[in-house]
């Protein structure tokens, strides 16, 4: 398929989502819901939602929101500053004191793509790697 540069409009609408959260002791969780991109003023309301199945717990509901602006940054709900997506794909990352997000985006085979996080700190450490495809 070739890299070719995505730009915000390609992500609008509705994805089916599933996540996997590895930790660094082994232990695992999984969501499974859907993600959508919005039109808003200023640029697409990223929401997702589903269910997220920790072992030994009962499932629960969760969901996340973010503003995706045209340039292709990504904005927490309350307004600050997240990262910015790699139009071509590639990693970036977000400094969370005292927590470093490192984030890898692969486009390779559109419409479906992976996010793959991962994350450490001196309370958290581990891989989250999502996988988006067309509803």
């Amino acid at each position: 398929m070739g890299r070719f540069a995505r730009v915000l409009a390609d992500f609008e609408g509705v994805w089916q989502l599933s996540r996997e959260i590895v930790q660094a002791d082994g232990g695992r969780a999984r969501f499974a819901g859907e993600a959508m991109w919005r039109p808003d003023p200023e640029g697409l309301r990223y929401e997702e939602r589903g269910l997220l199945q920790i072992p030994g717990q009962p499932a629960m509901q969760a969901e996340r929101r973010y503003l995706w602006r045209d340039d292709l940054t990504v904005w927490f709900d309350d307004g600050r500053f997240f990262h910015q997506v790699p139009p071509e794909g590639g990693e970036t990352g977000h400094w969370c004191d005292p927590d470093q997000y490192d984030v890898a985006y692969e486009f390779g085979r559109w419409p479906e793509f992976t996010v793959r996080w991962q994350v450490r700190g001196p309370r958290k450490d581990y891989e989250m790697r999502s996988l988006y495809r067309r509803g």
